[in-house]
């Protein structure tokens, strides 16, 4: 695994603060963003290889040499940037999504397009079969955003399985973790605990904290362990069968498309964590139909702004493989 210097460690923490925001979105995808930065690849083989051999290699060599063998200097950077985004940026990013949800939207559609190109560009061969991929795992990501999310609950078991599931698909591309956690029922509870923790650490209230700490523990354990899982599956995939891989990974872009597309009609309703009531069923509509200003020149602006994103990490990712 390569070392890197204390500038590039910086580097990786802000793609991670990158990957954090985007999976605060129901919709947008933390592993879109590690891909099209350059990290991907690098992420799910270090995790794969995670194991007890640490303690043998720390025990003959020193910690120095086991945290080095592992990358996990690596992982700190990029899940430091993830944990601080996700904390810091869970309320902004949810109030946004209330008060100007077609700039958000826009935004992130852009991406997700610029996305798109990027990975289907690093598919070599265009086959029958890299078609089919593209087209059953578009349609299955397009089935994805049309399901109807189930009731919320807290307790312990589901919160646990609600992390295993949502983990996977955060690090999917085009497979939003967030989006997951709303089908489930589970989003609501997990940001409104977030927001909690942050809470109890600013207003020092330990109840307040233990019970949001609890509730995280139960969640991140069962994100880890299907992080680890689901890890393995993927790192051979990239090793074994990388077209078909890439080509499944881009089907997943295009289907989740239209759970990002900015113009909405709501179909139904849901009450949040602060007891409000958002949007809970909702189905994508022509601008010409919107309900309100469709403010289609600022939607479009979005839409350059978060296309020229992923090129813009593309060529610092590029930057930093020459430098390496």
């Amino acid at each position: 695994m390569p070392s890197r210097t204390f500038l590039q460690s910086l580097i990786i923490t802000a793609k991670g603060l990158a990957m954090g925001a985007a999976d605060v979105v129901p919709g947008v995808s933390g592993g879109t963003i590690a891909f099209i930065s350059g990290i991907y690849e690098e992420l799910i083989e270090t995790i794969h290889k995670l194991d007890l051999g640490f303690f043998k290699i720390w025990k003959k060599g020193g910690f120095k040499a086991a945290w080095s063998a592992y990358n996990l200097g690596f992982l700190l950077a990029l899940f430091s940037g993830v944990a601080i985004s996700i904390l810091s940026l869970a309320k902004i990013i949810t109030y946004l999504l209330k008060t100007q949800p077609i700039f958000v939207w826009s935004f992130f559609f852009g991406l997700v397009i610029a996305s798109i190109v990027y990975v289907g560009r690093q598919i070599t061969k265009f086959d029958l079969k890299v078609i089919l991929a593209i087209i059953i795992a578009g349609s299955l990501s397009f089935y994805i955003t049309l399901a109807e999310p189930i009731t919320a609950t807290d307790s312990t078991w589901f919160l646990f399985l609600a992390g295993f599931i949502a983990i996977i698909a955060m690090i999917l591309p085009g497979l939003s973790g967030a989006f997951i956690l709303l089908l489930l029922g589970a989003y609501t509870s997990v940001i409104g605990t977030i927001t909690q923790f942050g809470d109890g650490i600013t207003k020092l209230d330990w109840e307040l904290f233990s019970t949001a700490f609890l509730k995280l523990l139960t969640f991140a354990i069962g994100a880890i362990v299907g992080l680890k899982v689901f890890s393995g599956v993927l790192n051979w995939m990239f090793k074994n069968h990388k077209n078909l891989t890439l080509a499944v990974l881009t089907g997943f872009m295009i289907g989740a498309l239209n759970k990002i597309w900015p113009w909405k009609e709501v179909l139904s309703y849901r009450t949040n964590h602060n007891g409000e009531s958002v949007p809970f069923l909702d189905r994508s509509i022509l601008p010409s139909t919107y309900d309100g200003d469709p403010q289609i020149i600022y939607a479009i602006l979005f839409m350059i702004l978060g296309f020229g994103l992923i090129f813009l990490l593309e060529f610092f990712a590029k930057t930093k493989t020459a430098t390496e």
